[in-house]
């Protein structure tokens, strides 16, 4: 029992990335079986993320936290390198129409997904160092802005507004528990708007997206398409769903479901129970993340923690707000459950930089 309490957290977070594979089996063998002639396609490249992630938590568990905040700037800068190059073609490589990817053999590496942990590293140190300033918006709030706007910048020339959106919103939220007066929040919002604003009118897809988000059936076989199939899936699951392996809409109706729309067949085949079960477990992870950073002695560590676990909560809320069909599609995925390596690993290696804080804090 002491073991379990001790390690819930580590427990909780194999447990969610296990029953992911299973759901990512579930979701995408009639679609590997049919694309590659393997069921197991996608299973075994999540499997082996899966490893590689479980080996970089013991790693980054045994090392002292204290060595992000002495190499903050390196870390950042070098994500800011890898941001570049993936934009210049023929080192980045494309993908439903976003360069965002480095192509390494069969697999991709996405480094916006780890300039998330760079970007909260470097703003949980700046806070700290500059916590005297923070209620001064113009000398200790600007200077990071600024930063964050040339990540923010580059990620949406990939582009990929999703992954944009977790790291603004996360960032946010760390400067906001930071003490920062409530009117710089209040101009970030004015500004924001007017930001999406543009974005829409300089890229027509996206007010097709909103339109689609308002009436899906404007364009059912077209921009709204798959928020149908996915509500196809949500609306008749009842209480205990179709069954395990059980889903009508992984048959070639849900595009790609093994990715973002994951959530979707998870409430098709386990119904709201299974709905509830999942959003307890990633409730149970941000939890246990926010006891361990309010009981660190120093700001950095409690930056640090805070803010990796609210990007792992924002991401996934976001993701379960665009399946339910409550806000615009957004393309980002479910943590620790969706296919993909690059964000298994970076919500994996989160999860192992929370846990070396709470094992310097024990000793």
């Amino acid at each position: 029992m002491k073991f379990i309490k001790t390690n819930s957290l580590l427990i909780s977070v194999i447990i969610i990335t296990l029953f992911g594979m299973l759901m990512i089996y579930s979701s995408s063998y009639v679609w590997a079986e049919y694309k590659y002639n393997n069921e197991y396609k996608y299973l075994i490249a999540q499997f082996l993320f899966f490893v590689i992630g479980l080996i970089m938590i013991f790693i980054l568990k045994k090392i002292d936290y204290r060595i992000y905040e002495k190499y903050a700037n390196k870390i950042l800068l070098i994500s800011l390198i890898l941001l570049v190059l993936v934009l210049i073609p023929g080192i980045g490589n494309v993908r439903n129409g976003s360069r965002s990817w480095f192509k390494i053999g069969s697999f991709g590496i996405q480094p916006s997904e780890f300039a998330k942990i760079s970007l909260i590293i470097f703003v949980s140190k700046y806070l700290a160092c500059n916590d005297k300033d923070i209620k001064d918006i113009k000398r200790g709030i600007f200077p990071i802005i600024g930063v964050i706007f040339l990540f923010f910048a580059l990620i949406m020339l990939e582009p990929d507004f999703g992954q944009a959106m977790v790291i603004i919103l996360s960032l946010l939220l760390i400067i906001f528990v930071s003490g920062t007066k409530l009117s710089f929040f209040i101009k970030c919002g004015i500004l924001g708007l007017i930001g999406i604003i543009t974005l829409i009118i300089l890229a027509p897809y996206r007010m097709a997206r909103i339109v689609s988000y308002l009436n899906p059936w404007t364009d059912p076989l077209g921009s709204g398409f798959q928020i149908i199939q996915s509500l196809y899936a949500i609306g008749p699951s009842g209480l205990l769903g179709a069954g395990l392996f059980n889903s009508i809409q992984k048959h070639f109706y849900l595009p790609e479901p093994q990715t973002d729309f994951i959530f979707a067949i998870i409430s098709e085949e386990f119904g709201f129970l299974g709905v509830l079960i999942v959003t307890m477990l990633f409730m149970f992870i941000f939890y246990k993340s926010i006891k361990i950073s309010l009981s660190t002695k120093d700001l950095f560590s409690k930056y640090l923690v805070f803010g990796l676990a609210s990007q792992i909560l924002i991401q996934a809320l976001l993701n379960l707000s665009v399946v339910t069909g409550l806000i615009p599609v957004t393309g980002v995925t479910l943590p620790f459950i969706s296919y993909g390596g690059s964000s298994l690993l970076v919500s994996m290696m989160s999860i192992g930089i929370i846990l070396s804080v709470d094992n310097k804090k024990e000793k």
